[in-house]
């Protein structure tokens, strides 16, 4: 698909965005009742659900470390998540690095000090994809991790942007990020400091081009912020409701 298909004259992208809309996003807490914390989170038709578990003793005493804990991070893909039904093995390349990317990410996010010799568990299950994993699986985790009561330094809110026909375009679904043609960068910011805890390229992209597709994503992670805030506060009316 050319540059040209994915970003019409008029400016509406193959979804009908324009070129700085997010995806709807839909995300709720507290939807597994077997697990600390846990979220669903929807953007687009992206959708995930995560359960995390912890802090709890790690599985083996080579794993404890004795002034923090261990994050342990498992990524699953349900293989009716694309019309390719594919199952995916553990030992998966892509989920690996997926899982991967998302530990890096809480490990800076984590106070991880307050819970000496101790793991946390984050299982992120993606039920369908249409672009953004990464973004989501972060967002996602974010939610479950609040739901938890585990202690972290800020939210970590992800996003992604890219580059079509010279213009910078916000949250990239699957059809747009699948063209060879069109760099997709993902973002991790911490909102109230603004630090980048994540910076993932997909594809090359000229530096003079950088600044404006960052900025952008850095924008869209803003918002996604105020979507999570959301989900926290009414988990929280909720559980407030059944303890009155």
């Amino acid at each position: 698909m050319s540059r040209q298909e994915l970003l019409s004259p008029e400016g509406l992208r193959v979804d009908g965005r324009r070129a700085n809309e997010l995806r709807r996003i839909s995300c709720r807490a507290s939807v597994l009742n077997s697990a600390d914390g846990s979220s669903y989170y929807e953007q687009g038709n992206t959708k995930v659900l995560v359960a995390v578990y912890g802090p709890r003793e790690p599985r083996s005493k080579s794993l404890a470390h004795h002034d923090q804990a261990t994050i342990n991070v498992e990524f699953n893909v349900a293989p009716f998540s694309t019309s390719e039904r594919r199952k995916r093995s553990k030992g998966d390349k892509r989920l690996l690095e997926v899982a991967s990317f998302v530990k890096q990410t809480f490990e800076g996010a984590i106070l991880t000090t307050v819970y000496p010799r101790s793991q946390i568990d984050i299982y992120i299950h993606l039920l369908q994809h249409d672009g953004g994993t990464l973004e989501t699986c972060i967002n996602a985790a974010t939610l479950a991790l609040v739901d938890a009561g585990i202690s972290m330094v800020d939210y970590v809110c992800a996003c992604t942007a890219g580059f079509i026909d010279e213009t910078p375009v916000l949250d990239l679904n699957f059809v747009e990020e699948s063209s060879i043609e069109t760099p997709d960068l993902t973002v991790a910011v911490l909102p109230r400091s603004g630090n980048i805890a994540l910076l993932q390229m997909e594809s090359r992209l000229h530096s003079s081009k950088l600044e404006g597709v960052l900025e952008l994503a850095t924008e869209g992670c803003k918002h996604i912020h105020k979507k999570l805030d959301e989900a926290v506060l009414a988990a929280a009316g909720e559980l407030a409701k059944k303890l009155s």
